[in-house]
């Protein structure tokens, strides 16, 4: 396995529709924007890895 990849773990989470409607709108957004498809894990990956930098926790 390449360095670039990290192993991701499954975790189901409950959320709002309208929760659900933004992370599909960002990743459509991000999308087309990069030229890569976006999934909605991703949307929440670079949320959280945001939410932790802003912590001071660098991950």
């Amino acid at each position: 396995m390449s360095e670039d990849h990290e192993i991701l773990k499954k975790l189901s989470v409950y959320l709002e529709e309208e929760v659900i409607e933004a992370l599909d709108e960002l990743a459509l957004e991000y999308s087309r924007e990069t030229g890569q498809k976006w999934s909605r894990g991703a949307v929440i990956r670079v949320a959280m890895s945001e939410f932790f930098s802003r912590r001071g926790k660098i991950l």
